[in-house]
């Protein structure tokens, strides 16, 4: 992330200590984290009046700084300008292929149409999972496993700035973030260290 924006997510973290929002967005980043298994599997996708590409450059700056490629996010397009570059001409075909083990984040301050929500459904039944960052859309709240809602008529925190908050707190590693270890990987290690004495032992002898 640019100087700018951090010293920006400083200002607005200390503006809403106490106003619970720090909690929602860093919850809210948190699923987005742990969500994202694959690089590439992250489709961030808006409305046919904006596409994303503010929560898109965040996400792909802290990607690229936190060394955690699955964060850079597929944008998709609803309608990609044909002399784009790949990576900026893929369009809403791509949510049809949308499966298990994908995010689909969808990211709409406006009412999301009927064609969207659409689509959203058909990538939930097929398994991918559904985060949303909306204003105040039912419909899409219901179809989202996880829904952060930014009202218009909220006064300290805008749309922009929730995004702020969201892309850096899933880039901030948490203990609640980092897998624990099971049964399996704890008894590996014990006898990764029986066998390592044991052959430490036999030079001895």
């Amino acid at each position: 992330m640019e100087r700018v924006d951090a010293e920006q997510v400083t200002l607005l973290r200390e503006v809403l200590a106490a106003t619970g929002w720090l909690e929602r967005t860093g919850e809210f980043g948190r699923a987005l984290r742990v969500s994202v298994r694959t690089p590439g599997g992250l489709l961030l996708v808006g409305t046919p009046a904006e596409d994303p590409w503010h929560l898109a450059a965040h996400l792909d700056d802290e990607s690229r700084l936190g060394a955690m490629p699955e964060l850079s996010p597929t944008l998709v397009r609803w309608s990609p300008p044909p002399d784009a570059p790949p990576h900026l001409r893929i369009g809403l075909e791509r949510l049809e292929r949308a499966q298990r083990g994908e995010t689909l984040f969808v990211v709409a301050e406006e009412e999301a149409p009927v064609p969207l929500l659409e689509r959203v459904d058909d990538a939930r039944r097929t398994g991918a999972v559904i985060l949303a960052m909306d204003g105040g859309d039912r419909e899409l709240q219901g179809l989202a496993h996880e829904a952060l809602t930014v009202s218009p008529e909220e006064s300290l925190l805008s749309f922009d700035g929730a995004q702020h908050l969201v892309s850096a707190a899933a880039a901030q590693e948490t203990p609640e973030a980092r897998p624990r270890p099971g049964l399996r990987d704890r008894l590996a290690r014990v006898l990764d260290k029986i066998s390592g004495t044991a052959a430490d032992e036999s030079h001895l002898r």
